[in-house]
């Protein structure tokens, strides 16, 4: 419970943000607190063997380690003896085990808790997925907010999630009172600068609420209402309201005699009405005696806790492992979940967390200015690849491929992190997208009028061919010997070559110029077209050899210019000013 509508009073200081505020933070967690919270949406929803407070736990503890947010849990000890009435009475013990533990209670000591009753199981359950988790647990001495609220003041926290109001008292700073998950999740968030600034109340203006108001520790004033408590505080001033009240009890809320009345006053933008019931001796009535509120300011000044420099305090600040085989046998064990379930649940967030870490100690470095290249860093990037750009809820993200870890091959991550991260990784993946759509376009035809298919390339070389064999026809000089007109037609040309000779093929219809008679076609016949200017000869040279059991015969044009027909000159210097333009093409 805390103090009685503090949380009333602190309303314009709540502020809502983003979940990602807390990433890169180390946060205790007063886990009784969050127990309960779950514990009443499982009674509304399921009977308790079902685990759903287990479970909503352990999504509500995945969504902070992705955002590598170290974890402590905290859990209550033992029963403060100035807390006994007050445990007692939400026992609904007998009134007269109430009085006697309130005339008694500055001489009890402090009451250990049942650690086999039902919650006490569940706290148990939580530690043992926590530590599973790599979360440690740190187990108070008394209260568990006034534990979390000294790591929160002696700065080895961040800030504090708890439901208790009380943890302001016990010295907090920063306390985060609920969170949310899922798409738009958020935490809210008080600060004790914003409560200072604002509303002019310190931690000792606090607790003299706690006095006025009640809380876990006192029943407050009867009959004084919230607003004429504020006032009362602001009245003195936070620097002295606890010196007045440790010399004159409360007895500096006295009223004159006449002051029997009620009032109307605004609080929080809310009317309340203010009943004020005056003694005999013009004071305002109280259960209490002033000797007790003394024991109040002291229990919430100087709590029962760890200290800050013990090694149990140093124990819980160390870093702890992730035990995946641990891991998932609880969860087979409390949901009944397969091992692959339970890895799709928590590998990509164990991921996120480890890239979230390595980009925390690159930016370190950059603020040091101590620029280091990533494959000269200590700790090995997480990310081996960038496989494509996604978007999830409208957030751009990139789904990546992680360096062995668990099992796990791939999942997306927000791009700022990864921006963050490894920016080399998102250049190399820009790179090689940049690369494969030059290739794509380099393979695609082009539309100029410069470049034809390959079947308009292979008839204007048959036509050309068959021109020059019809011009060498009108040469006296020249022979001819005409292959079989079974024989199909193909014609294959090297374009590799900077002058590629023309290859007639044994499936080519050509004509062979030869003086010699009886002459037979051979397979392969290449015609050397390096002269710039070919020239038909009516004695050919001759060459045969043989390659790969192949007769081939190379029939050089580099003759006279007298020797040639006309019009086989004419054909010639086509087919080499195409076959020019084709190589410009290719080139």
């Amino acid at each position: 419970m805390g103090v009685k509508n503090l949380w009333d009073v602190l309303e314009q200081c709540k502020k809502t943000l983003p979940l990602h505020h807390l990433h890169n933070k180390r946060v205790c967690i007063d886990l009784s607190c969050w127990i309960v919270q779950l514990q009443n949406v499982n009674k509304s929803h399921c009977p308790i063997n079902n685990k759903l407070y287990l479970a909503s736990l352990f999504h509500r503890l995945r969504a902070l380690i992705a955002l590598n947010c170290s974890l402590i849990f905290v859990t209550d000890g033992s029963i403060p003896a100035i807390k006994l009435c007050t445990y007692r009475r939400r026992l609904n013990l007998r009134p007269e085990a109430q009085d006697g533990a309130n005339s008694h209670s500055q001489n009890l000591s402090s009451l250990k808790r049942n650690m086999g009753s039902e919650f006490s199981c569940m706290i148990k359950e939580a530690k043992l997925l926590g530590l599973a988790l790599g979360i440690p647990c740190l187990d108070g001495i008394e209260e568990a907010e006034a534990q979390c609220a000294l790591l929160n003041l002696e700065s080895l926290c961040d800030g504090c999630f708890s439901s208790d109001s009380d943890t302001f008292l016990f010295g907090a700073r920063t306390v985060y009172r609920d969170i949310c998950l899922g798409e738009g999740g958020h935490v809210v968030c008080y600060e004790m600068d914003d409560i200072e600034r604002k509303l002019g109340f310190g931690r000792n203006s606090l607790i003299s609420l706690a006095l006025l108001l009640g809380s876990d520790y006192t029943q407050g004033v009867r009959g004084l209402g919230l607003e004429a408590a504020c006032q009362i505080v602001k009245s003195v001033g936070d620097n002295d309201i606890l010196r007045k009240i440790a010399l004159e009890g409360l007895s500096f809320t006295r009223k004159k005699k006449n002051s029997k009345k009620q009032g109307q006053v605004k609080c929080n933008d809310k009317e309340t009405t203010l009943s004020c019931k005056v003694n005999m001796n013009g004071g305002i009535q109280n259960s209490q005696t002033d000797d007790q509120y003394l024991l109040v300011v002291e229990a919430y000044m100087s709590p029962k806790c760890h200290s800050a420099d013990s090694d149990v305090v140093h124990r819980a600040l160390v870093q702890r492992p992730f035990q995946h085989e641990q891991l998932q046998m609880l969860c087979s064990r409390f949901f009944e979940w397969p091992p692959e379930k339970t890895d799709e649940y928590i590998l990509p967030k164990i991921a996120e967390r480890d890239l979230r870490r390595f980009a925390y100690l690159r930016s370190t470095s950059s603020q040091l200015d101590v620029n280091i290249p990533m494959k000269e860093v200590p700790v090995k990037c997480p990310v081996s690849a960038i496989i494509k750009r996604r978007k999830v809820h409208g957030r751009e993200c990139f789904e990546v491929l992680w360096e062995e870890l668990y099992g796990i091959k791939s999942s997306v991550v927000p791009s700022d992190l990864v921006v963050s991260a490894c920016p080399e990784k998102i250049k190399e993946f820009d790179d090689k997208r940049a690369l494969e759509k030059k290739n794509q376009r380099k393979s695609r035809p082009k539309k100029s009028g410069k470049q034809c298919s390959l079947t308009e390339i292979d008839q204007k070389l048959q036509h050309l061919l068959l021109d020059i064999e019809l011009g060498s026809e009108s040469s006296p000089m020249a022979s001819r010997e005409v292959i079989s007109d079974q024989m199909p037609t193909a014609t294959e040309v090297n374009f590799m070559n900077r002058d590629p000779p023309i290859i007639l093929d044994s499936y080519c219809r050509a004509t062979m110029l030869c003086q010699e008679t009886d002459i037979t076609a051979p397979k392969h016949e290449v015609i050397d077209l390096l002269s710039p200017s070919p020239q038909v000869q009516s004695r050919v040279v001759s060459r045969c050899t043989q390659m790969n059991d192949q007769h081939i015969t190379i029939i050089d044009l580099s003759e006279s210019e007298t020797e040639r027909s006309p019009e086989h000159v004419r054909k010639a210097r086509e087919l080499r000013l195409f076959l020019a333009s084709i190589r410009d093409d290719f080139n």
